[in-house]
């Protein structure tokens, strides 16, 4: 039985912190796979940048030499009033029938779930599991207290809490309004990345 992995995010675009949460949450967890889930621009809580061909082309070129990542484009192909986390949860599980299934987010969306914002918030919480990474200014163990979905629905193994050393940001908005102010944030996503934003004048 495998550990898996699900990382979602829009990678608008995907950075080296995205990269190095995903090493470091496979090498504490001892997951086998980390699958990169980049969301779809018909999800009606995300607004993209750009396409989600160039979205998915930049996750496969960052984690191409790493064999415990894949990529997955399962969002991308789904009717937009079929889109939400407990669907592609259900869908990962029903493929990856013999294995565990963990959903990757920060602290912030365990608050937003805790507080409901969730479509199917209950089912989702009650029915997997999750790797919560800290978050600056966001107290995850106060956040499960504090919503009764949360701390209803969670048998001691509902939560994996990483609390130490996860805290680093670099977002994608800012690579974001770097590219567009004619800034220069090379070193802080691949470099083939990088290249590939240059060669499509991406985020311009």
């Amino acid at each position: 039985m495998a550990k898996i992995g699900i990382y979602g995010s829009s990678f608008d675009p995907i950075t080296n912190v995205h990269l190095w949460t995903a090493s470091t949450v496979a090498h504490r967890c001892k997951l086998d796979k980390i699958i990169f889930l980049p969301c779809s621009s018909k999800r009606k809580d995300k607004k993209m940048k750009i396409e989600d061909k160039h979205r998915l082309k930049m996750v496969e070129l960052a984690i191409e030499d790493n064999e415990k990542f894949i990529v997955d484009d399962y969002e991308m192909n789904q009717d937009a009033w079929k889109i939400s986390t407990y669907e592609t949860l259900k869908h990962f599980k029903k493929v990856f029938s013999n294995d565990d299934i963990y959903f990757i987010m920060g602290a912030d969306l365990l608050v937003d779930i805790g507080e409901g914002r969730w479509d199917h918030a209950e089912a989702l919480v009650r029915e997997n599991k999750f790797i919560v990474m800290a978050r600056e200014g966001f107290n995850m163990l106060q956040a499960i207290s504090k919503s009764p979905l949360l701390r209803n629905n969670d048998d001691g193994s509902t939560f994996h809490l990483l609390d130490k050393g996860l805290a680093m940001e670099i977002s994608s908005t800012y690579i974001r309004e770097e590219l567009a102010l004619g800034g220069e944030p090379r070193y802080l996503l691949p470099e083939a990345c990088y290249r590939y934003i240059k060669e499509h004048l991406l985020y311009k």
